[in-house]
This record gives structure tokens, C-alpha cells and sequence, in this order.
């Protein structure tokens, strides 16, 4: 009896056993998305058994599961709508087929990522940085200057600098086109508006360097903007005190058309400044966008842009106070005169784009770019600079600033852009043809006058303090083209995923008769040891031809300084290595990122120049070595449930060694720091609160019309806080109620919120005696702004 019990016992466990083992099973399949292309990285998790894997390549994934009446499958990937599947009671093998669809109602994100990123480039996205408060009204620069390894030092410019570049080694392409900027402007004041237009803007790639080959020759960073096709009615109207704007856009089954058009005035901005007097800034643009595509074969681009800005000023007076609380100074200045400036550019590109399948496709694309400025001042200061203790005047006099310069440039462009994709590969190439033709007439002077003396004063000669009288042409032809491959890949066991970019640059230029070849590779892993990681490699040697700035080289004869073009000059060149690490994580079951990148710069070639304000000179009468390396740190995530936010540090050291000296290079900024924090009152996302905070290091500085080597000081450090409110008036995005309006939109901003004086550069007195005193130029100071924006 005790036998058979115990053969029961033993019979009733293996059939436990089996039964068990028969609860597992396999679940296996493929993701795609709408138009049945694999979805790669996709996330397929189980949550109730704390299982979960990617899709690998071809969008194929499989994982063992334990099987029970009900299993719950989910389905996510970045930029898609999630999508769920019940399985009931599976057995053996479980195959699915999903399909997962673009999802066009992202909520509330400022800065949001796509697709992982594999290479140097990331995405932005720039839809809501129209609620943070603006001082330019040029949202994307102004969310790419508070991005990881980027500066300013001037709320009223959309320029930057990427780690240790200037102002001229960015490059920007809208639609694929390369975009240039006007030369003449000097200042934030004259600026206006950026050729960005952030209504028009779908997606924004932007790489502070290792960037692909497919980008053109420069040293520091790309910024790529992608203009949007409207899919259906969409237009909206925003106003300030800064200035307004107008977008509409529309489409039918084969044309799409974007318009926008901006008026600007930081009139009401520069009344802050300390230079009082009449301000009269107009900034005008307008773009269009329209896309044809008679069949599915064959598509038609044509993007246009018309900008008028005139800048006017008539200067009053102006007092300054700086140096310490034991040693303050005091410079006074009543003016007489004008400035007016014009800058009058005009873009647009054509182009056509035959497709041969799905995969395959070739464009050729014609593109023109013509800028015609003028900028004119004759400006007399009569001025004081005393001791504010003891009434001593240290410098008193006159001086007579004078320019009549002009400027005329065309650029014409045609580009045959060749791309096919396969399962793992994306190949691209391309072949450009310039046509660069610029006329440049300039005159300027300055007399300075001290104690009845000209300064400089020799008892023998008069001279002005500085005098330059320029007339160049240049007429010249580029080729350029490239060659690359992005190529996805994985491991033999296929939990290891890898993306590497690799390609070729060459270009050639007839001006200095100088041909360049540019090797470029990138390298992305996401490791299998932990999928929320990814790994990112890149190096690469980057050249920046020259383009116009950097072939003028000045010598001075009797007093007066004359420009001519060096027709032997070479391309700076600047050799990339960047190490990259990315973590994905949640806190509180709330997305955050974590990015650190470290680079090293090895440059050679460099044409030394010196910075002012906006104006860069260059001594292209030699060239020299140096480098720039740094660290770049950033957490980006949901600081506050619903709402984007980040901050960025950034640390740099910068050398250049010119005439036997190791000396910082003119954007040797030692550190940066920068926050963007985004915020709902409690129990409504109607009130929403955005806050810009920075604070950098100031740049290196010296006496003006010296050499690079003779600038020994260092300015203070940049800080900066802007605040932003905005109500949501009217909400309607679902358009669940009829109305002719989505949403409507209230703000007010403190810009400058603590009322900081930073300085944007110097103005240098000169005494009889030759001793110079550095006069610091402050920016705008605290100020409220009002705007609304009505969505349509």
C-alpha cells in the first residue's frame, strides 16, 4: 500500500512538472510602421512578468514568456503611438504582426529625441519654445545656446560659439541648402531676425562636431533644419512688444504650401541700454515653402526668403560707472550724428527629385543667395572720464568715428544629391558647384582727440588712431563633393546594436588653386549589457575653407591701414576625436537622459583674429597651431510630470601658439552652465512657467587694433535670467467644439529678471599719455515683455 501511494505521489509530480513546463511559451514577430518598414529598437514588454526586449534590424523580435489565461503585450517606440495586444491562454509558438503609427500628438515637449541617438547628430524639437521667454524672437538659436558645449555672451544675437569656434566656423542648411549670413553686422543691435523661421520649422538636427561628411567645410558645428509640409489648414498670429509674426499653411493631394512672414523692433529692448538716444531698428522678412508632386515618382521643392532689416541711431548722451566699490570711474559722452545701416538679403532654392522605388532617389537642386549692405555713421563724442572720488579727471576729449562701407555678395549653387537605403545600409552622395562673386568698398576711420592732443601724438604727424580703406573683388569657383554610408548592424547573438557612419569630403577652389579631403567616421553601440545605454564615437578631419573674411589681410603705411585679399592662404583644418556616452533612466516613473561627451581638438592652419562685439577680424597675414579640448555634461528629462526640462555644464580649455606664445584663443570660455526648467501651476496646465538661467565664463579681451598675442585680460563672467508666464487661454486642440481657434495663448516675461549688467565689449580712452582706460559696454537691463499668440 505504502508502494502505490508513493508511485501516486510520483506520477502527480511529473505530471506537475509537465504541466509547468507546458505554461511556457515563445513569442515571436515583427514591427513595423505604417508603410510596412521594420522598426528598429522598438520596445516589446510584458510589464506583468517583467519581461522585455528590442526589435533588432529587420523590426523581428522573440521571447519566452510564461503562459496564463490573459497576457498583456505592449508595443512602444519613440515618435509612434503605443499599442497594446492581449493574448489568451498561448501555447508553443505566438507570431504578431504589429503595425505602429506615427503619433502627431506628442504633448508638451520642448527638446524631444525621435530616434536614439546613434551618430553626433541630435534632435530638437523647437513646438513650444515659442511660450519661453525671447529676447531675439529666434527661438531655435536660442534653444541651440543653451545646448551642451555651446556660448553666447549676448542676449541681443543669434550667433554662438561651439566649443572654441567663432561666429563663421557653424554651419546652417535649411532643406539641405546651405545658408549664409549677412558680413557686415557688428553688433546684436544691427542683427535682427535670424533666417530661421521656428513657425516653419518641423525637425532640427544639431552636432557640436564629429558630423557627417554629407556636411560642408566647416570646423565646429552643423545646424540642420528641416522645414515642415502642412498636412492640412494650420495658421496662427502671434504679437509683442518685440515685434509679430503670421504663418498659414494649407496642402491638397500634391501641393503643400508654407508662408511666413516677421516684422521685428527691439526698439522698446534698446531703450535699457546705457547709450541714450533715438532708436529706430526695422527688421522685415518673408519665406515661403511649397512642395509639389505631380506623381508619386517625381516631387518639386522651391524655398524663398526676402529680408529687409534697417538699423537707425541717433545717439544722445551716455554715462558709465564701473571699477570697484573703493575705485569707481565715471566716463560721460554727449554725441552728434547717425548711424544707418542696411542689410537686404535675398535666398531661394529649386529643387526636383525623381525616385526610383521606395529606396532610391535622385535630386538636383539649384540654389542662389545675394546680400547688399550698407552700413554709414558719422558719429562725434565729446567725453569725460573722471574719478568719481575725487572729481580728477583722468581723460578728457573728442573723437570722430566715421564708415561709408559696402558690401555685395551672390553666391549660386547647384547640388545632384544621389540616396538609396537597404535594410542596413543608407548610402548618399553628392557634387556641388559654386559660383562666388563679392565686391567690397569700405572706409573707416576714427580721430581721437585728448587734451587737445590727436592721439596718437608724435609732435610731429597727424594721424588718426585707426584708418582703413579696403576695395576688393573676388570672383572664384568651388567643386565639392562627398561620399558616405550609414550602415546598421549587430552582433552574432544579435543583442548588441550597432550604427557606423562612414564617408569622404573633397573640395576644390580656384581662388587659392587648393584641393581638401575630408575623412569622416562615426560609431554608435547600444551594448547588450544594458540597452538604456548608448556608446557614441566619432572622429574626423574638418576644414574650413576660406570664404571672404579670412582672405583679408591688412598692412598699415603712414597711419592708414589697407586690406587686400591673400590669395595664399589655407584652409584651417581641425582634426575631431569625441567620445560619447548616453543613459536613459526613469525616476519617479518619469523619463530623464543623462549625455557626457569629451573631445579633443587638435587644430593647425588657424588664422589668428580678434572678437568685438559680433565683429570678427582676422590676421590672414599668418597661421598657427593650437587645440581645444572639454567636457560636456547634460540631464534632460521631466523635472516636473508633463513638462520638458535640462541643464547643461560645460568645461573648456583652449590654446593657440602665435608668435612663440601660448596664449586662450579669443572664445576660450573656461565653463558653462545653462538651465531651461519648465513648470504647471498645481491642478492646472493652463499656467505655464518657463525659466532660462546662464552663466559662463567671460572671454579673454585686449586694447583694439593689436595683435592677437597683447590681450591679457579676461571679461567678467556672463549671467543671465529670463523668466516667462503664459496662459492658456483658449484650448481646443482635439477642435472637439467648433471654433475658428485651436488655442490662444497669454504671456509675460522678465527679461534680464535679476538686472544684471554684463558686458558685451570695451570702449578704450586714450590719454596724452598713451595710457589707456577699458570702458565696459553693458547690455540690455531688466525689461517686461508682453505677447499673444491665437492658433488657427
Amino acid at each position: 500500500m505504502t508502494r502505490i501511494r508513493y508511485n501516486i505521489i510520483i506520477i502527480m509530480l511529473l505530471l506537475c512538472f509537465t504541466g509547468i513546463k507546458a505554461q511556457t511559451f515563445t513569442l515571436q514577430g515583427r514591427v513595423t510602421d505604417s508603410e510596412m518598414n521594420p522598426v528598429e529598437l522598438a520596445t516589446v514588454a510584458v510589464v506583468q512578468q517583467g519581461k522585455m526586449t528590442m526589435t533588432n534590424l529587420k523590426g523581428e523580435f522573440s521571447m519566452k514568456l510564461q503562459s496564463s489565461d490573459s497576457i498583456v503585450v505592449r508595443f512602444s517606440m519613440v515618435g509612434y503611438k503605443t499599442k497594446t495586444r492581449v493574448l489568451r491562454r498561448p501555447k508553443g509558438k505566438q507570431t504578431l504582426l504589429i503595425q505602429l503609427y506615427d503619433d502627431n500628438q506628442l504633448a508638451g515637449v520642448t527638446v524631444t529625441e525621435e530616434k536614439r541617438q546613434m551618430g553626433s547628430t541630435q534632435k530638437l524639437d523647437t513646438k513650444d519654445m515659442k511660450n519661453a521667454p525671447s529676447v531675439t524672437g529666434n527661438a531655435v538659436e536660442e534653444m541651440i545656446q543653451s545646448q551642451a558645449g555651446v556660448s553666447t555672451h549676448s542676449e541681443l544675437s543669434s550667433q554662438y560659439n561651439v566649443r572654441g569656434g567663432s561666429f563663421d566656423e557653424n554651419s546652417v542648411y535649411i532643406n539641405n541648402v546651405e545658408i549664409y549670413r549677412p558680413f557686415l553686422v557688428r553688433s546684436g543691435q544691427q542683427e535682427g531676425l535670424s533666417i530661421i523661421n521656428p513657425d516653419m520649422v518641423e525637425s532640427v538636427g544639431f552636432s557640436t562636431g564629429g558630423f557627417e561628411a554629407k556636411y560642408g567645410d566647416k570646423m565646429s558645428s552643423v545646424l540642420d533644419i528641416k522645414y515642415k509640409r502642412p498636412k492640412k489648414f494650420e495658421a496662427n498670429v502671434s504679437a509683442s512688444l518685440l515685434g509679430a509674426s503670421a504663418y498659414i499653411g494649407f496642402s491638397t493631394k500634391k501641393i503643400s504650401w508654407s508662408n511666413g512672414i516677421r516684422y521685428k523692433t527691439n526698439k522698446y529692448l534698446l531703450g535699457t541700454l546705457e547709450t541714450k538716444g533715438e532708436y529706430q531698428p526695422n527688421f522685415l522678412d518673408y519665406q515661403t515653402y511649397l512642395t509639389y508632386e505631380p506623381s508619386d515618382r517625381w516631387s518639386i521643392e522651391l524655398l524663398g526668403d526676402i529680408s529687409e532689416n534697417h538699423y537707425n541711431f541717433y545717439p544722445e548722451d551716455r554715462e558709465t560707472r564701473f571699477g570697484t566699490m573703493e575705485n569707481v570711474k565715471s566716463f560721460r559722452v554727449y554725441f552728434d550724428g547717425q548711424e544707418k545701416d542696411i542689410f537686404r538679403t535675398y535666398f531661394g532654392s529649386l529643387s526636383i527629385t525623381r525616385k526610383f522605388g521606395k529606396n532610391t532617389k535622385l535630386s538636383l537642386s539649384a540654389a542662389a543667395f545675394h546680400t547688399n549692405e550698407q552700413e554709414k555713421y558719422d558719429i562725434q563724442g565729446q567725453y569725460w572720464l573722471t574719478q568719481t572720488e575725487t572729481s580728477e579727471n583722468l581723460g578728457v576729449g573728442t573723437y570722430m568715428e566715421h564708415a561709408r562701407n559696402y558690401l555685395e555678395a551672390t553666391v549660386k549653387s547647384a547640388k545632384l544629391t544621389f540616396n538609396h537605403k537597404t535594410k542596413k545600409h543608407d548610402i548618399e552622395a553628392g557634387l556641388t558647384y559654386k559660383i562666388e562673386s563679392i565686391k567690397e568698398n569700405s572706409k573707416e576711420y576714427e580721430m581721437r582727440d585728448s587734451s587737445g592732443y590727436s592721439i596718437p601724438h608724435t609732435g610731429e604727424d597727424l594721424y588718426m588712431i585707426y584708418s582703413l580703406n579696403a576695395r576688393n573683388s573676388l570672383d572664384a569657383n568651388r567643386i565639392e563633393a562627398y561620399a558616405q554610408d550609414t550602415w546598421r548592424f549587430t552582433s552574432r547573438g544579435g543583442h548588441t546594436f550597432f550604427t557606423l557612419n562612414y564617408g569622404i569630403r573633397f573640395s576644390h577652389w580656384n581662388f587659392n588653386k587648393e584641393s581638401i579631403i575630408s575623412p569622416r567616421v562615426s560609431l554608435g553601440i547600444i551594448p547588450a549589457f544594458n540597452h538604456d545605454v548608448t556608446l557614441r564615437f566619432a572622429t574626423g578631419i574638418y576644414y574650413q575653407a576660406p570664404f571672404f573674411k579670412e582672405l583679408r589681410d591688412t598692412t598699415t603705411v603712414n597711419g592708414i591701414t589697407y586690406a587686400t585679399l591673400n590669395r595664399d592662404i589655407k584652409s584651417q583644418r581641425s582634426i575631431h576625436f569625441i567620445a560619447g556616452f548616453d543613459y536613459r533612466f526613469k525616476m519617479k516613473n518619469r523619463p530623464y537622459k543623462f549625455t557626457a561627451e569629451a573631445y579633443y581638438k587638435a587644430l593647425s592652419n588657424i588664422i589668428p583674429y580678434t572678437v568685438d562685439n559680433l565683429k570678427i577680424v582676422y590676421d590672414a597675414s599668418q597661421q598657427c597651431s593650437g587645440h581645444a579640448m572639454g567636457l560636456d555634461l547634460k540631464l534632460y528629462g521631466e523635472f516636473v510630470p508633463g513638462t520638458d526640462s535640462w541643464v547643461s555644464l560645460s568645461l573648456m580649455n583652449t590654446r593657440i601658439n602665435i608668435n612663440g606664445k601660448s596664449i586662450p584663443m579669443p572664445t576660450d570660455q573656461r565653463y558653462a552652465l545653462n538651465l531651461f526648467f519648465t513648470d504647471y501651476f498645481p491642478g492646472t496646465t493652463r499656467w505655464r512657467m518657463s525659466l532660462r538661467l546662464a552663466y559662463a565664463d567671460g572671454l579673454p579681451f585686449g586694447a583694439p587694433h593689436r595683435s592677437l598675442d597683447t590681450m591679457p585680460f579676461r571679461a567678467p563672467a556672463y549671467k543671465r535670467a529670463d523668466i516667462g508666464m503664459s496662459y492658456r487661454l483658449f484650448d481646443n486642440d482635439k477642435r472637439e467644439r467648433k471654433s475658428i481657434f485651436k488655442n490662444i495663448w497669454l504671456g509675460v516675461d522678465c527679461l534680464n529678471l535679476l538686472g544684471i549688467n554684463n558686458v558685451n565689449s570695451y570702449y578704450w580712452v586714450t590719454d596724452v599719455t598713451n595710457q589707456q582706460y577699458a570702458v565696459p559696454n553693458y547690455l540690455t537691463g531688466r525689461q517686461i515683455n508682453v505677447r499673444a499668440s491665437f492658433e488657427f
